[in-house]
């Protein structure tokens, strides 16, 4: 077997290895992450609205119903003299 003899310069520096930094990388970042924060919080408000608007407007179809059938049936009674 063939041995290969060292060399005294490494092929690739460390510095080479890096990838060039993109200056607005943590920038974009802090902003995308500060959106999704954003964005979580947002569902979660809508979410609990969302619940209360559900028993606000089934209380309000309950009550409408109930005053429709209570004149509904005075007017039935009325007019057929129960």
């Amino acid at each position: 077997m063939a041995r290969v003899a060292p060399t005294s310069t490494p092929a690739i520096t460390p510095a080479e290895e890096e990838p060039p930094l993109d200056p607005e990388a943590v920038e974009r970042a802090y902003r995308f992450h500060r959106a999704r924060r954003a964005a979580k919080a947002k569902r979660h408000r809508e979410r609990r609205w969302a619940g209360l608007r559900f028993w606000i407007v089934l209380a309000l179809v309950v009550a409408v119903t109930a005053v429709l059938a209570a004149r509904t049936l005075g007017e039935i009674e009325r007019v057929f003299g129960l």
